[in-house]
């Protein structure tokens, strides 16, 4: 069953007067009711005293009427009959070269002109072989098959042949590889005229009927041609004649563009963001980089489930009120007991004074994950979003809106891409991520709002500036404040966010890294395409997919992709500490460190007693947890750093992060692996006055609402940011 009430938003920030467009689908034959809120915290556990969703229905609040809009995954190429390319009568050959990844019974279409039931022509393949569909109007479609199976991951040469004038049709396939050379063809003959012409767009990869696409490619495509001439095998795909298009994907490798490099320019589209900068027929390793030879990487690799954006109409628009305060808001939907809340950001308005705190919020790392099918959501985990009315909706059971970088494509590949045009499930408040024996088992967007809880329970006026602002606007974005805060999991990461960071805390800003896995993965975003992300996941880190050797650098940019350490920008080098170890969700404690005794020190401590930091919390029941950070003077940490704190008695669970590890036992600094699982407490004192503070764990937020914020993780948060604001 589909989600029956749900939306998402065109952007997720927008400053006083601007605007957000809200994209709503319902099953209800009923209105809904649309209303603002203000969420200040997505924690359902009722041991944490629940969620807490302020409601501001006396700033917006609308009834809407209800309708369905629907979601089209797949990606396809499509060029538009508004070109006007006939044939007439002559005889045609159209041809690819194509890889299937997911073959099976069901067709995968190459290339495709009007409806296989009506009129046009059609090429396409299953697992048993190659097959060629010509069907015009008043005629008995004509059709052709090869019959030896195929196979998947091989690069072949298709084609289809047809005579119009005189009935005849050929289909054929050969091989690639000279070491295996094979080809097979198969013929067919009408005795009535036909007519090939149609006023169907051409679509590469799928095929349509109406509105309605099928059929979508799982594989690689590459030099999609059509020319004059009839090819009865394939050495005669030499001799044909004058080209009337032929589809070069080696040009245009970071756009959508599909470049005709035909004489009659019949350029194209490429929807729903298939893949591109991935190896072609003709790749042998001599370069890496598609920039360097982009004849190399012509191919485009499309999917079934492929998500560009979900085009859904807006329903309604939220103007942000010049009054409103920075915040974490959303636009609750309501409808016959059913709800969806939407979450956005609200900015400062340029001419409002700051707040002296900003609050970073890491909306690329939401991205990234979004819509994250775990495979963990058994009856005992539906019982617990029952018992804590938590957000009912799991991406276990829901793919409608496709899924995320961590997930893999039907044929194995990794996501590459993602979008935030569609309804993200996980960035909801309520939504749990993993049914947590010790705590909530919240990540990402839900789990930050421990954070802003934990800021309004003290009373710290914050500011909210995302990700995607940050790398729209720069470093001058964060020039007013006197802290910056992340939250706890700043994974994902562009050059631009990257040196903004750096370029505040050497301005004499005061940093606080207050996660875990941070600063981590590279990813790529072009501005033509503002609402996507791209991660090429290269060697080393923990990973959920490999890059195809070859493919390691982003299309969208053009830059090598992986982890930032690999590019020679260590997370230890913006936040202090950075990816040393990761284990299950649950958590430890640190233990404090000689240097916290210090009397340089004391005012982060003052009124701490312990010597045991954060053994408690709501997520995996302690602040030093599931992924763990630690100080590095090699990878970037300052030299000045202290360690104030440094995490024990983790389970048996945890091990380094595979990038450490040079072998079972030798590891890039010389450690044993067993002692690289840790995380550390650092602080640093940076010029102009600036500092640094990590909190080296993606739980220790978490621990900061413990006991109503009565315990040590939060007097020693709140000793650091109330010194940093003085």
């Amino acid at each position: 069953m589909p989600v029956p009430l749900v939306g998402y938003v065109d952007r997720f920030s927008a400053k006083p007067g601007g605007r957000i467009e809200v994209k709503v689908s319902s099953d209800f034959a009923e209105p809904y009711e649309a209303r603002l809120v203000r969420i200040r915290a997505g924690d359902p556990n009722p041991a944490n005293g629940g969620q807490k969703i302020i409601d501001l229905g006396d700033v917006f609040k609308q009834t809407l009427p209800s309708r369905k809009q629907t979601t089209e995954l797949g990606s396809y190429g499509r060029v538009s009959h508004q070109h006007k390319f006939t044939t007439g009568d002559a005889a045609v050959t159209w041809s690819a070269l194509v890889r299937p990844t997911l073959l099976g019974p069901s067709p995968l279409i190459i290339m495709a002109k009007g409806d296989p039931a009506v009129a046009g022509v059609h090429l396409g393949l299953t697992e048993g072989g190659v097959f060629g569909l010509v069907a015009s109007k008043g005629v008995r479609p004509l059709g052709a098959a090869t019959t030896q199976p195929l196979r998947q991951g091989e690069w072949i040469q298709v084609w289809l042949s047809v005579d119009p004038k005189n009935g005849n049709l050929t289909v054929g396939c050969a091989t690639l590889s000279p070491a295996e050379s094979s080809e097979v063809t198969a013929q067919a003959n009408s005795s009535d005229a036909l007519v090939i012409d149609t006023d169907d767009d051409l679509l590469i990869a799928a095929e349509e009927t109406e509105d309605f696409r099928a059929g979508f490619f799982e594989g690689r495509i590459e030099a999609p041609t059509i020319q004059y001439g009839f090819a009865p095998d394939n050495a005669s795909l030499g001799k044909l004649g004058a080209t009337i298009a032929a589809w070069d994907f080696s040009i245009g490798i970071d756009s959508r563009v599909m470049h005709d490099a035909g004489p009659n320019e019949l350029h194209g589209t490429l929807v729903n963001m298939p893949t591109r900068g991935v190896r072609g027929a003709i790749w042998t390793g001599r370069e890496m980089c598609w920039r360097h030879a982009p004849e190399d990487y012509a191919a485009v690799q499309f999917h079934a489930d492929d998500l560009e954006d979900c085009g859904w109409q807006t329903d309604f628009t939220f103007t942000v009120p010049d009054n409103l305060k920075s915040g974490v808001y959303g636009v609750k939907l309501s409808c016959n007991g059913i709800s969806d809340t939407i979450p956005f950001y609200v900015r400062r308005a340029d001419d409002a004074a700051p707040a002296s705190v900003c609050l970073l919020a890491s909306t690329f790392t939401y991205q990234a994950y979004a819509n994250h099918l775990r495979f963990n959501f058994d009856q005992s985990f539906r019982e617990r979003v029952n018992a804590w009315n938590a957000y009912p909706y799991n991406t276990d059971e829901h793919h409608e809106f496709s899924h995320s970088t961590y997930n893999r494509h039907p044929d194995n590949s990794g996501i590459a891409y993602s979008t935030r045009l569609r309804p993200i499930l996980t960035m909801r408040p309520g939504y749990l991520t993993f049914n947590d024996a010790r705590g909530s088992g919240l990540r990402h967007f839900p789990a930050d709002s421990h954070l802003t809880d934990w800021l309004e329970t003290k009373g710290i006026d914050f500011d909210v500036v995302t990700d995607e602002d940050l790398d729209d606007e720069g470093a001058d974005i964060l020039k007013p404040y006197k802290v910056v805060l992340t939250g706890s999991h700043p994974e994902y990461h562009t050059g631009r966010t990257l040196d903004a960071i750096q370029a505040y805390k050497a301005q004499g800003g005061r940093f606080c890294y207050l996660g875990g896995n941070g600063f981590y993965w590279r990813i790529a975003r072009n501005p033509t395409i503002p609402h996507m992300i791209e991660v090429r996941r290269a060697e080393g880190g923990i990973r959920a997919w490999s890059a195809e050797p070859g493919e390691y650098y982003h299309s969208l940019d053009g830059q090598y992709g992986g982890l930032w350490r690999r590019n020679m920008r260590a997370p230890q080098s913006i936040g202090g500490v950075g990816f040393s170890s990761q284990g299950l969700f649950e958590g430890s404690y640190f233990k404090r460190m000689p240097a916290s005794h210090d009397p340089k020190f004391a005012w982060m401590f003052a009124g701490i007693g312990d010597e045991k930091l954060g053994d408690f919390g709501f997520s995996g029941g302690g602040a030093a947890g599931f992924e763990l950070d630690r100080a590095d003077v090699s990878l970037g940490t300052p030299r000045n750093a202290v360690i104030l704190a440094r995490s024990e008695n983790h389970q048996a669970h945890f091990v380094a992060v595979p990038e450490e590890l040079l072998s079972h036992v030798n590891t890039v600094n010389g450690e044993p692996p067993k002692d690289l699982i840790r995380g550390e407490i650092i602080y640093a004192d940076l010029p102009h006055g600036g500092a640094l503070f990590a909190a080296g764990s993606i739980t220790f937020c978490g621990s900061l609402m413990h006991n109503g914020a009565e315990n040590n993780i939060s007097r020693l948060l709140e000793n650091v940011v109330r010194k940093f604001m003085a």
